[in-house]
């Protein structure tokens, strides 16, 4: 069991959810009465609810676009294509060709395969590719692209939230900042 407050507990927490659906209303779940925006789509509700249960704070990404420019605000925003993701980060979608010209969904990035794809559990999602990436209904697992892959991945992910993780300001400064030189953007090291 991880620790609270931890990347990995919010993960835990995000994988115990996995299969879970809406209903018996449309987007009716235990997310989105958490967050007082039942029956609305619930993407950004499952990563808060998530988050709160693994006391992870993160900035309200109910409605997505407001999320993203607060994790923006906040110094704590990565754009997908300058810098990796990490295990815990908060990645905002928008879907090439679903007539929604913004970002429209959100999940939590689990593990990234170092080759520009993310394994990411989203809710409101689709585990069946043909049917709705950002209202689908379920929690599930996916694997989702930030950069061109040799895999083929269609690239939705346009960047990153990170959220300060319990001990992870300790271990940024830990590095000696004389003598490593880092991304200007994400602040890793080169």
């Amino acid at each position: 069991m991880a620790d609270m407050g931890t990347a990995a507990k919010l993960i835990e927490i995000a994988k115990e959810e996995i299969g879970t659906i809406e209903g018996p209303k449309d987007n009716e779940t235990k997310y989105g009465a958490f967050t007082k925006a039942n029956f609305q789509p619930w993407c950004g509700s499952f990563v808060m609810w998530c988050a709160d249960k693994a006391g992870v704070k993160v900035p309200n990404t109910v409605y997505t676009p407001g999320g993203a420019a607060a994790f923006k605000k906040a110094g704590r925003w990565y754009d997908a294509q300058i810098c990796d993701p990490e295990p815990g980060d908060i990645a905002y979608f928008d879907f090439p060709g679903d007539g929604v010209e913004r970002i429209s969904h959100v999940g939590i990035v689990i593990k990234d395969n170092e080759d520009g794809t993310v394994w990411c559990i989203e809710g409101n999602t689709s585990g069946d590719p043909k049917k709705s990436q950002r209202n689908g209904g379920e929690v599930v697992k996916k694997l989702r692209a930030y950069k061109k892959n040799k895999a083929n991945v269609q690239i939705s992910i346009v960047g990153f939230g990170r959220p300060k993780f319990k001990g992870a300001a300790k271990t940024e400064a830990a590095a000696p900042a004389a003598e490593a030189k880092v991304c200007s953007e994400c602040k890793r090291p080169l």
